[in-house]
């Protein structure tokens, strides 16, 4: 009975799951939003490193002026040694100096961030080779001239077809050997080229290449995502031990972890989405409101039929029954066409504006199951109102 008396109306039908559609996939756009940047935070948060923690060269005190970051000559490879040594909560670190180099390849050359390294740089950065080897610890026992190159680098140094393993590239004057290239990571968030950099061992760079005996930073790898805040603390303090600062002295280096930064930004991105849904939820309330005051014109149209039906032997709760299950079906039928209508905007809105998007199947079922909600909550009162009719006065309506 409640198909037929759907079908019947089909255009009251469909406009009152318009606003059931139209809800549905509004929270189902917002979700796959809120989902696909929080996918982007994580994938960059993995890209950060293996539960980094950063330790920087400081600023200095120069009569009463503190200098910017990395102006300390404080840190040392000893260090960097020290770090994973006396703190298990840190696996392994690397010590690390950095400049900016020309590189010269043939009739080619390129301006880019160089790094001098530890062995174990890749393993803690997340930052595997797409071809050739690591350099080894002879290497950097030795100062060994061999280099690795950024995919950056790579492409404004070599043709498409050219191979750079074993190719010679001058730095400083120097031959480098290349004998691996980095994986392709990417812009950070805040618009850097990761991959237009290079690496060498850290001996040959601060022998060879920029002629210091301090590290600019120790990258270091902490045992687990929970053991970054501890080992933070633990580092802090050797630190100042190694350093003889006094307790009335400000540290000569900083320690930071990334991932604070772009945990806080994806629980920012989180809360946004969440406000985006409940605003969202708003044309749910509204197609809600729909259905129930169709569904109060129904019983006052069906009058006459519910005054029949009891006659005929049909107790209230068939009534009731009758009228929810109306708008039950109504409210399914609309939160059924919102889902596959939020799948294709999110698929369009993904292709156009080129945003990374993901709808979570959880999100599907809780929109079914908020669909089948709004259809009992707002269905019940005009069931209720039905079922209350009294038979003899129902018979009378005109």
């Amino acid at each position: 009975m409640t198909l037929r008396v759907l079908a019947r109306n089909k255009m009251r039908t469909a406009l009152t799951m318009l606003g059931i559609t139209i809800g549905i996939a509004a929270v189902i756009c917002t979700v796959a939003i809120g989902e696909g940047s929080s996918a982007e935070i994580r994938e960059q948060i993995a890209n950060l490193g293996d539960n980094l923690v950063w330790v920087q060269a400081g600023g200095r005190n120069v009569n009463g002026v503190r200098t910017g970051n990395d102006n300390t000559k404080s840190l040392t490879d000893a260090d960097a040694d020290a770090l994973p040594k006396e703190i298990p909560l840190l696996k392994q670190c690397s010590p690390n100096t950095d400049g900016h180099v020309q590189i010269i390849y043939g009739n080619e050359n390129w301006y880019t961030h160089m790094r001098g390294v530890g062995t174990n740089f890749q393993q803690i950065k997340n930052w595997p080779l797409s071809s050739g080897i690591n350099f080894s610890e002879n290497d950097v026992a030795s100062s060994a001239q061999v280099v690795i190159l950024g995919q950056t680098v790579v492409n404004n140094l070599y043709r498409p077809d050219e191979d750079p393993i074993g190719t010679t590239v001058r730095i400083n004057g120097l031959p480098f050997k290349v004998i691996g290239v980095m994986t392709e990571k990417g812009m950070t968030p805040y618009g850097w080229d990761q991959d237009d950099t290079a690496s060498m061992p850290v001996s040959t760079a601060q022998r060879k290449v920029f002629g210091n005996y301090w590290l600019d930073d120790i990258f270091c790898s902490a045992t687990s995502s929970d053991a970054i805040g501890p080992a933070d603390d633990l580092a802090e303090r050797l630190l100042r031990q190694r350093h003889h600062l006094r307790p009335d002295e400000l540290d000569d280096f900083n320690i930071r972890t990334p991932t604070q930064f772009l945990e806080a930004q994806e629980q920012a991105s989180k809360t946004f989405t969440l406000m985006l849904a409940c605003i969202a939820s708003v044309s749910l309330l509204v197609g809600g409101i729909g259905i129930m005051n169709i569904m109060l014109v129904s019983v006052t149209e069906r009058t006459r039929e519910i005054g029949v039906r009891m006659a005929v032997g049909a107790t209230e709760h068939d009534i009731q029954l009758q009228f929810l299950t109306e708008a039950i079906i109504v409210s399914l039928l609309g939160g059924v066409c919102g889902v596959f209508f939020g799948i294709f905007a999110s698929r369009v809105l993904a292709s156009t504006l080129a945003w990374s998007m993901q709808i979570p199947p959880m999100a599907i079922l809780i929109a079914a199951a908020f669909a089948l909600f709004v259809g009992l909550f707002f269905g019940f009162y005009p069931a209720q109102k039905a079922a209350q009719l009294d038979p003899i006065e129902a018979l009378r309506f005109e």
